[in-house]
């Protein structure tokens, strides 16, 4: 039984990305050859001890996190109940707790340092759009020509990660950036930004992701910046200069609320006005 590609099947059959689909099959080429190296057993046999000692293989030979390892416990999951069609019990490989950090959020004075003084109008426009609309790097790369709607003052997000449509701000000053970019590189009517070498494609994420890199070496900056930071810093700034969350929620195409609270933490205190109630009692200091 070739168990790899019905695996793929089943998760295409759930009509997932093709990135999805191959970030779902990470771990699970890695099992099947453990498997057959290491136990020398088909999946149907394996136990729950010989699973965990997989996982504990895995992570000792790869120095995975754990975040890494639920991801691997999730597709192990899948396997189990849509190829094996057996149960699977929780208990018996339990998802891992993992520590949470908060992402890299790039001050307002920072943003405009970024795009400012980047010179190339391409990735000029593509990062402004990231920040000016809350985009991701890859709604960015698949937008099209008739997406950007002048009349409106809005872009038209198709095939989200959320597998929804929705529309984002257009500003004023990213569509200046977009249009002296469109009239600066041929005009494109079909992908908005597309592939040099196959114009009936989209660009690479890649080359957004190269060309950060390269302006924070040019600006002399540590590297923190990713595509995703702009997008962060949409949310953040936009609650710091007060807007509700259900709107940014909107705003960014996320599907619960959840994904939103993030930026009540990543907000500046100072610009929500918020201050300590230790400062609110009298007198001029605590000797």
């Amino acid at each position: 039984m070739d168990y790899f590609n019905i695996y793929r099947e089943m998760i295409s059959l759930r009509g997932l990305t093709d990135h999805t689909l191959t970030s779902y099959s990470t771990y699970i080429r890695s099992y099947l050859d453990y498997l057959h190296s290491v136990l020398h057993k088909l999946p149907e046999e394996v136990s729950w001890d010989e699973l965990r000692d997989f996982i504990r293989w895995l992570q000792k030979n790869r120095s995975l996190s754990d975040r890494t390892i639920n991801a691997c416990i999730s597709q192990l999951r899948f396997f189990t109940i849509y190829v094996l069609h057996k149960p699977w019990d929780p208990t018996q490989l339990p998802i891992r707790k993992f520590d949470s950090y908060l992402p890299f959020v790039p001050t307002k004075k920072e943003v405009h340092t970024f795009i400012s003084t980047l010179s190339d109008p391409k990735p000029k426009a593509m990062v402004a759009l990231m920040y000016s609309a809350g985009l991701r790097v890859s709604e960015v790369c698949n937008l099209r020509y008739c997406d950007i709607e002048r009349k409106t003052m809005r872009i038209h997000v198709a095939r989200s990660k959320s597998r929804s449509d929705r529309y984002a701000i257009l500003s004023q000053k990213a569509l200046d950036l977009l249009t002296r970019y469109w009239f600066a590189c041929g005009r494109p009517c079909g992908w908005l930004f597309p592939k040099q070498t196959d114009p009936s494609r989209p660009i690479d994420t890649f080359y957004v992701t190269r060309h950060l890199r390269a302006h924070e070496e040019f600006l002399g900056w540590e590297h923190r910046f990713t595509c995703h930071s702009f997008r962060h810093a949409f949310g953040t700034h936009l609650y710091e200069n007060g807007a509700d969350l259900l709107t940014i929620k909107n705003l960014m195409g996320h599907k619960s609320l959840k994904s939103t609270l993030i930026y009540i933490h990543l907000a500046s205190f100072q610009d929500r006005h918020v201050s300590s109630p230790f400062d609110w009692t009298g007198g001029d200091s605590v000797e």
